[in-house]
């Protein structure tokens, strides 16, 4: 797989925070997958050496050069296993903070009754996405897009209409402490219970401008649970 290649990146994206890249916040300590059979639901965890959640990027006012934050969990599950039509690349559970657009439409993260609060996307909150191997950005990936007038895409109903594999599921994400947790129903991923992760932190930003650049790319990675994303971790019960 591509990803095993990718290394922690110190190259700064435009609109990155400079603080970002020595954040205890964003330094991975330990991930798991557990599966609750009880309530047959998984909780997907990341703990970091700061608190997880604090560092979060600021808003620049506009959706081209937006800044993303993400705490990611590259998975072996496939496209068709979260509702995307099947495609080439790895399917992650991203949790993102980012304060300049809302691409979670259907929730209300902030609760006021208005679920298109711009706001709201400084919430932490998921998304299921495809990457794909991209070396037009630093990071060396980015989430995968489509020609929406030409390609057969199936998409989940939650996805936020943008023409990439990406949808925005609505699980509940809880950061407290050194942890950040993301909690799917095992039926969201078709009862499929034995597959491999990893876990990293990266630097995202939109991209509307630049025809050269991805929608969606990866700038920086600042910290890998495997060191080489192996995605050697498995589900545990």
């Amino acid at each position: 797989m591509f990803f095993y290649s990718i290394a922690i990146l110190s190259a700064q994206g435009e609109n990155e925070d400079p603080s970002f890249q020595n954040s205890p916040d964003l330094k991975i300590t330990n991930t798991s997958v557990l599966y609750d059979d009880r309530l047959e639901h998984f909780i997907f965890t990341i703990a970091v050496a700061g608190k997880a959640g604090k560092s979060y990027p600021e808003a620049v006012g506009s959706m081209d050069g937006a800044p993303v934050l993400g705490y990611v969990f590259p998975t072996t599950l496939k496209p068709a296993d979260v509702g995307f039509s099947q495609t080439d690349g790895i399917v992650a559970l991203a949790v993102t903070s980012h304060p300049d657009f809302d691409d979670t439409p259907l929730w209300d993260e902030d609760m006021d009754g208005n679920p298109s609060n711009m706001s709201e996307g400084g919430i932490w909150h998921p998304h299921w996405v495809v990457l794909q191997e991209d070396k037009r950005v630093r990071g060396g990936l980015s989430v995968k897009q489509f020609d929406a007038a030409r390609d057969q895409v199936i998409l989940p109903t939650t996805n936020p209409g943008m023409p990439m594999y990406m949808d925005s599921p609505g699980f509940h994400v809880v950061a407290k402490g050194h942890t950040i947790r993301v909690i799917v129903p095992a039926y969201r991923i078709k009862n499929k219970t034995n597959f491999q992760f990893d876990a990293v932190s990266a630097y995202m930003q939109v991209n509307a401008s630049d025809s050269e650049r991805p929608m969606l790319g990866v700038y920086a990675v600042y910290s890998i649970a495997s060191g080489d994303l192996s995605l050697p971790y498995t589900v545990s019960y």
